[in-house]
């Protein structure tokens, strides 16, 4: 089986609904996403070809504004907010893939942290596919 596991750092952006009007007015949601999409693949490098399978584990840093005893309470357990798992699922795999087809299968599990916000990216695809 052909795999690969990497970490994607900062802060995940989940895709942003797109228009024609986007490939000449700058929305800044749109900006973003593809500044983040950029990041992305540099820090992915090279994927297996035709992938069947990818798995997401999504640390959202919790805010600033929180106290450090709801900090502290939160971290490690699982975000249940915006943005959506789906989305950032469907911005990995747009930003990774030029066709996604191939993928028979993802997860997405989405946790608070303390630490540097990432997500860590597994893609495969089992040998003979």
């Amino acid at each position: 089986m052909e795999s690969k596991k990497f970490v994607i750092h900062g802060n995940p952006v989940a895709k942003p609904r797109q228009s024609q009007r986007d490939r000449w007015k700058e929305r800044p949601c749109v900006m973003k996403y593809r500044i983040w999409a950029d990041s992305a693949r540099l820090q992915a490098g090279r994927l297996p070809v035709r992938p069947t399978g990818i798995f997401l584990e999504i640390y959202i840093q919790v805010p600033k504004s929180w106290s450090e005893k709801k900090k502290a309470a939160m971290a490690g357990r699982y975000h249940q907010s915006v943005p959506d798992s789906d989305n950032i699922l469907k911005a990995v795999k747009d930003a990774l893939f030029k066709d996604d087809r191939s993928i028979a299968f993802d997860k997405a599990v989405k946790f608070w942290t303390l630490e540097n916000p990432r997500i860590v990216v597994e893609v495969w695809r089992p040998d003979g596919y």
